[in-house]
């Protein structure tokens, strides 16, 4: 065998974490942005899942709420919008064998004789006192009042310690000032409060959900801050005018 006339050693390789420090380097650089995007894209998942499902809890009670608060705003001049003319009805009732010792027990006493739905609202007791009439001065006797509320309507009681009836005046309000009870909670229950307490939660959320999505979704961020600072001076300098 003949060997070859020159030999060209080649130099060995080099072994061991070094060789490839430039390629893992790079490998760790795109795992660390694809778990980053991966983590961006799971929480835009999350808050889009959190953001519509909140959406949906409210979307009933938020379209009787826009209605009726819309209608509130629009309660007084200027601007005044309507909401019809309630029916008034006025009756006597004879009182009780066993009278009444205060007013709650007179609305109680309303509530069982009429059947009444709604809360027992408000009571008043005026002690007698003198007043004028003419160049005279008579004494006026004590006076009872008292009001169930309903979203539907209210009853209204008052009773003049000595008389033997008491004065009753019934008011049924129209549909339309019917949901804006609704909206004002008049005469239900703790339920109904903390149902609504639930749906202004609500609210709170989505407000809070909305702007991050937002924030995440758009680079232009200094254009939202813009629209922010333009919605509140707007309010204050309306509320203010």
């Amino acid at each position: 065998m003949n060997a070859p006339d020159t030999l060209n050693p080649q130099p060995p390789v080099a072994s061991g974490p070094t060789s490839y420090r430039p390629h893992r380097l790079v490998e760790d650089a795109e795992q660390y942005v694809r778990k980053n995007r991966s983590r961006r894209s799971t929480f835009l998942k999350w808050l889009r899942k959190v953001h519509g499902w909140i959406g949906l809890w409210g979307a009933l009670l938020g379209l009787l709420f826009g209605t009726t608060g819309f209608l509130l705003n629009h309660r007084a001049p200027p601007l005044r919008i309507s909401t019809g003319e309630p029916q008034v009805a006025q009756l006597q009732m004879p009182l009780p064998a066993e009278g009444f010792k205060t007013p709650r027990d007179m609305g109680n006493w309303l509530k069982k004789e009429l059947k009444l739905d709604g809360n027992l609202g408000r009571t008043r007791r005026e002690p007698a006192h003198p007043v004028g009439w003419g160049d005279k001065s008579t004494m006026q006797p004590e006076q009872w009042s008292v009001m169930v509320a309903s979203p539907g309507g209210s009853v209204q009681a008052e009773y003049w310690v000595g008389n033997n009836f008491v004065s009753v005046k019934r008011t049924e309000n129209t549909f339309l000032a019917m949901m804006t009870n609704l909206h004002k909670g008049v005469g239900l229950s703790v339920g109904w409060v903390l149902l609504i307490d639930t749906f202004a939660g609500s609210i709170i959320l989505l407000s809070l959900t909305g702007v991050l999505l937002w924030t995440e979704l758009n680079k232009r961020r200094t254009a939202g801050v813009v629209i922010v600072a333009a919605s509140l001076i707007a309010a204050i300098v309306c509320g203010l005018i």
